[in-house]
């Protein structure tokens, strides 16, 4: 095959001879090799541009960095969930403790359990009003809330034990304070002060008061304590004297059977003796005094505190 080459400036033409091997390898050349590189060519500075654009130590170190950042928010949330649960353990605690004290102090103080439930949760109302949902609220000022309200019933049951103590420290002086009849059944017969002696007939002072009644009815004691003196003495008859503490005692005599020894403790309204007449006495009886700090005092404020 001849190829003629022409040129302008010379004028003059050339030609060449290629054959057959040479035009083969001529057009494998354009044919195949020249396009093969192209394309080989473009898919280097592909993969290279892609490798610059994403390395592998690049998103490794971003997914470290995130699962890093999702492993601390997890332990954060457990920790708030594990002191979510501390506090309101201590608040469910608290909660029992007051419906506790304040069923106590609604039985003391004998107060409507209508209007002091501590079964229920207290009575509220109102129009509606803004809201605040709880995506709103950070754990931690939700926390702190939760502080806030440990400590208000922190202050609640101190205040209510200090009520309940001030109610049983009442209960428990209304139990050693002579209040009310001695006597089961029966009337007043005769008051403290100045009388006419049913012996001698003349003005003397009577010491206590006394109520008649059946032989053998029942004799209470107005107050607990502690019995001192249990028999026979002179004047009274078959006497039981009760010390109640705080400077009271009490004496009821006249009985025609002592029901206690001395030194044996006894409650408010327990019986104590019968009722008779033995000692310097006109019929079935309890004469009953009344000693504050060592001084005979009129008991019929006593007798009247009950009612």
């Amino acid at each position: 095959m001849n190829i003629i080459l022409f040129s302008k400036k010379a004028r003059k033409s050339s030609s060449i001879n290629l054959g057959k091997n040479k035009l083969l390898l001529i057009l494998l050349f354009f044919v195949v090799i020249l396009p093969g590189s192209v394309m080989y060519a473009g898919y280097e500075m592909g993969k290279s541009q892609a490798s610059k654009q994403a390395l592998p130590g690049d998103w490794e170190t971003e997914m470290m960095r995130h699962r890093d950042e999702l492993a601390e928010a997890t332990r954060a949330a457990r920790e708030n969930m594990n002191a979510l649960a501390v506090r309101l353990g201590d608040l469910q605690a608290h909660t029992i403790r007051l419906n506790a004290l304040g069923r106590r102090l609604t039985e003391k103080a004998s107060l409507g359990r209508g209007e002091f439930n501590f079964t229920k949760p207290p009575a509220q109302g109102g129009p509606e009003g803004e809201s605040q949902s709880l995506a709103e609220i950070e754990v931690p000022d939700f926390l702190t809330s939760l502080d806030e309200l440990a400590a208000q019933l922190d202050d609640r049951e101190q205040q209510l034990r200090v009520m309940e103590a001030f109610y049983m420290g009442r209960e428990l002086e209304g139990e050693v304070f002579p209040a009310g009849r001695p006597i089961e059944k029966g009337w007043i017969s005769s008051y403290y002060g100045m009388r006419v002696d049913p012996f001698t007939g003349l003005q003397a002072r009577h010491k206590g008061v006394d109520f008649a009644g059946k032989d053998g009815s029942g004799v209470i004691a107005s107050a607990a304590g502690v019995v001192t003196w249990a028999g026979t003495r002179y004047g009274y008859g078959n006497l039981v004297e009760i010390n109640h503490g705080n400077g009271y005692v009490t004496r009821y005599g006249h009985n025609s059977k002592i029901l206690v020894q001395s030194g044996v403790e006894v409650e408010k309204g327990q019986r104590i003796a019968l009722m008779g007449s033995s000692g310097r006495s006109t019929g079935p009886h309890v004469h009953y005094e009344v000693l504050k700090n060592g001084r005979l005092v009129d008991p019929i404020k006593y007798i009247n505190a009950a009612r």
